[in-house]
């Protein structure tokens, strides 16, 4: 069985249930297995970001247009 066909299998069994436990046994399933990026990323790119959001809270920002020339030459 490929992995649409399965999908496809758990969303009718899902539509058809009406046992709540079993609904919330399923949902802590998905968040057991969802990851936290943040925790994934290294010290390094974390402090990054704090940098950045610093930045925006302090109205340090720049224009979409300055971003866009800036790295037109990857484009």
């Amino acid at each position: 069985m490929n992995i649409e066909a399965t999908k496809l299998e758990l969303m009718h069994l899902l539509l058809q249930t009406q046992k709540e436990s079993l609904l919330e046994k399923l949902k802590s399933v998905f968040e057991e297995e969802q990851t936290d990026w943040w925790s994934e990323m290294s010290k390094e790119e974390q402090d990054e970001i704090k940098i950045g959001l610093n930045q925006a809270d302090n109205g340090e920002l720049a224009s979409n247009e300055t971003v866009m020339n800036r790295f037109q030459k990857w484009h």
